[in-house]
This record gives structure tokens, C-alpha cells and sequence, in this order.
């Protein structure tokens, strides 16, 4: 009975032992804070941005919110700072009839679309899904589409020269080597459905 509750307490200190050992190898994610990043938006403050378009961007129970467009096209809040090379960390949730998107070395600010940035998407009811949500739009697929809706997701973005990787809830969508847009402000998109913001990061490299 003695040796069963030793053998019964040692296995007990081992299994402790290997959860700290793990916990403490787990990768954090990249965009908490730390040396170099730079929050721009987060659960108490929308942040300073340009808007384009029109939609009732509003920060409510910890997120910045937008359900009711009223411009004729997208929405957009538009980063003031241009950026080259970055880590950008995204959280975001977005209902299942959600069209929205995250827009990257923007060339045009004034024109913000697929042909004049690098589209991250987020929209799983995207008539062709294979540029639905975790694709850039027109430069890299995804198949199996993966689903954004109806929960919080996180993007990983890491833009450096030609080379553009995307993560979405830790896995890989998308990865482009491509030098069409150089430099450029980011953007976050309200075209349709529910789109919350409730952290946004970013780290230039």
C-alpha cells in the first residue's frame, strides 16, 4: 500500500514536472508586447486612424466594432504611419456573412482595393473561396478554405522585401515572394457583415 502512494506521488511530481517543462517551450505568440512593437489599436482605445469610406466604427465591450456601412463601397481604417517591412499581429472576430480584410503596403490611400494593395482576406462566404479568408487576393490561393466566422481568430502577418507570410490561428495560409508593392500604409476593412477588432500590433522590421 506504502510503495503504491510513492509510486502514486512520484508520478503525480513527474507529470507536474513535464507541464512546467512544456508550458515553458510553448512559442509565444509574436504579437504581445515587447521591445519594437507598437500597439495601435487595442480593447480600450480605437486608436488614431484615417477612415475611409463610411461605417460606424465604434469601440464596444472590448472590441473596435463595425455592422452598418452606409459609403456605396468598403470602409477602411487606414494606418497614418507607411510601413516596409513588419510583423503584424491581428486579432479579430467576424460573423459568417463577414467581408472584410486586412490591406497591406498600400500604394494608393485613396484607392484601397486588391489591385492596389496586397489582400489579406478574411470572407468565408467569398464566392470563390479560394481567395476567401487566409489568401492574398490574386497572388496566393487557399485550399481548403479555412473559416473565420463566428469566432476570434488571430492574424500573423510578417511582410520582409519580396517575402509575405500569413498565419491564421498558428497556420500558415499563404506565403508569397513577390515585389509588386514595395512600402505602404495597412488597412482594416468593413465591407459587409460584423467585423471586431479587439488588438492590433505591429512591429517594423
Amino acid at each position: 500500500m506504502q510503495r503504491a502512494s510513492i509510486r502514486a506521488c512520484t508520478l503525480a511530481m513527474g507529470l507536474i514536472v513535464i507541464a512546467l517543462v512544456t508550458s515553458h517551450f510553448v512559442p509565444q505568440v509574436s504579437g504581445q508586447t515587447g521591445p519594437g512593437w507598437v500597439t495601435l489599436l487595442d480593447d480600450k482605445n480605437m486608436g488614431d486612424w484615417t477612415k475611409v469610406g463610411e461605417t460606424n466604427w465604434q469601440l464596444e465591450d472590448g472590441a473596435v466594432v463595425a455592422d452598418k456601412r452606409t459609403s456605396k463601397g468598403a470602409a477602411y481604417l487606414l494606418s497614418k504611419t507607411s510601413y516596409k517591412d513588419f510583423q503584424l499581429h491581428i486579432e479579430f472576430w467576424a460573423s459568417d456573412d463577414a467581408n472584410s480584410g486586412i490591406f497591406l503596403r498600400c500604394s494608393d490611400a485613396e484607392n484601397i482595393g486588391a489591385r492596389t494593395c496586397y489582400e489579406v482576406n478574411i470572407f468565408d462566404q467569398r464566392e470563390d473561396p479560394t481567395y476567401g479568408t487566409g489568401a492574398i487576393v490574386y497572388f496566393v490561393e487557399v485550399n481548403p478554405m479555412p473559416k473565420a466566422g463566428g469566432k476570434w481568430n488571430t492574424y500573423e502577418i510578417t511582410a520582409q522585401g519580396r517575402h509575405i507570410t500569413i498565419m491564421l490561428n498558428g497556420q500558415k495560409t499563404a506565403d508569397l515572394n513577390n515585389g509588386m508593392f514595395t512600402e505602404g500604409p495597412f488597412a482594416l476593412q468593413h465591407g459587409a457583415g460584423t467585423i471586431k477588432f479587439r488588438k492590433v500590433a505591429i512591429k517594423p522590421l
